[in-house]
């Protein structure tokens, strides 16, 4: 069975933000993302494998067996664009996403180049309804909340 590669590591969220990203826009946005991201999740961020920024967690495991850990919600400023971990396939996501604003999706991140393209206030929305969907799904650290 394979080993999930991501998994929270010990590196410092700050020295990570300012040696890999180069932009200082996109830094500005990363520090904004780590303080709303916090807020919201009521955790502190933790870096998951090379490049992803973290909040919390939860345990998943599929019907094949595969389980593993994987933040509640969390980021990564690529150099493209930001990678969004904050997105549950429901309908309730699905239909905020009609106002989050200017992104692509992924499999299960939202793509944005700046913070100032979406509506912050439907990336919140967005947010609670994956913890709310993690919670009642998965072995999650949000119910120690």
């Amino acid at each position: 069975m394979a080993k999930n590669k991501t998994k929270e590591t010990e590196v410092n969220v700050t020295d990570f933000i300012e040696s890999y990203v180069d932009n200082d826009q996109k830094k500005a946005d990363s520090y904004q993302l780590i303080e709303l991201l916090s807020k919201w999740s009521g955790f502190e961020p933790k870096m998951w494998g090379p490049t992803i920024i973290g909040f919390g967690k939860y345990h998943y495991k599929y019907a094949s067996g595969h389980e593993g850990d994987a933040p509640l919600l969390g980021f990564s400023p690529r150099k493209a664009q930001f990678s969004i971990y904050v997105y549950s396939d429901t309908d309730n996501s699905r239909n905020l996403l009609e106002d989050l604003g200017k992104f692509k999706m992924g499999k299960a991140c939202i793509y944005i180049k700046s913070l100032s393209d979406i509506n912050i206030t439907v990336l919140e929305k967005l947010s609670l309804e994956t913890i709310a969907y993690l919670d009642e799904h998965h072995e999650c650290a949000c119910r120690n909340k």
